[in-house]
């Protein structure tokens, strides 16, 4: 056989062995000791480029693989196994090379997840309070409508109102119109307002008819909706 390859394209003896069983097509659980013997001692004595740090695991499994064949070739499989040696028969050098196979594939799917993982990116979040002048309140437009019914919804729940609403019915329905009059009024005397503040009642329509008229007030760029930082309190004022 002509080796095309040097020690340095392998990981270890064992590498080595499997990389021999697979070019001469031999079934690892029905491995040709003698054979696979020759190949790998034919390998270490065509290489040139062992030094002694590299060469000691080749050599040692050199060593077991020349007493593994003796007994194979003396028929002694029956003898005591010795201490001095770790493969006894071939089963022994079928199942480290089946346990050094396995660890090999868990290995590369390894080396592919982390390869994979290399072409993304994370970063801790960063405070840019630093960055934030003095008094400065985050712009209307971050505010979406996505706070606002998360902001409600924590209302809604601090309230006990998870619960069907009493949904009382009154003589005089309360219109998106008439609520919007009764919030700008409410700003032009305070100025700013938080947002949960305009459920004075916890009533079903109360509650929907005030969202809807922030949001077509909103929708009209009549107010400014700021929050001064995420999941903060909600604030609304008149432009």
């Amino acid at each position: 056989m002509i080796y095309n390859f040097t020690v340095n394209d392998f990981e270890g003896p064992l590498d080595l062995l499997l990389h021999l069983i697979r070019s001469s097509k031999m079934d690892i659980y029905d491995i040709n000791i003698e054979s696979i013997t020759k190949q790998y001692l034919d390998f270490i004595n065509n290489s040139k480029e062992m030094n002694m740090d590299i060469a000691a695991d080749y050599l040692v499994m050199a060593a077991e693989l020349i007493h593994l064949k003796s007994r194979t070739l003396l028929h002694k499989d029956d003898e005591e196994e010795s201490d001095e040696y770790e493969l006894n028969s071939a089963e022994d050098l079928r199942d480290r090379l089946l346990e050094y196979q396995q660890m090999k594939e868990v290995t590369s799917t390894f080396k592919e997840l982390e390869d994979r993982r290399s072409d993304f990116y994370t970063k801790l979040p960063s405070d840019l309070s630093d960055f934030r002048e003095e008094g400065a309140s985050v712009n209307p437009g971050d505010v979406s409508v996505d706070d606002l019914v998360n902001a409600l919804k924590l209302f809604l729940e601090r309230e006990k109102l998870n619960k069907p609403l009493n949904t009382k019915i009154t003589k005089k329905e309360l219109s998106v119109g008439d609520r919007t009059v009764q919030i700008r009024n409410i700003l032009k005397t305070k100025k700013k307002c938080e947002f949960t503040s305009l459920f004075e009642q916890v009533t079903k329509p109360y509650v929907v008819v005030t969202f809807l008229s922030v949001l077509n007030m909103s929708k009209n760029n009549e107010i400014n909706i700021t929050q001064d930082k995420n999941f903060g309190d909600i604030y609304l004022e008149m432009k």
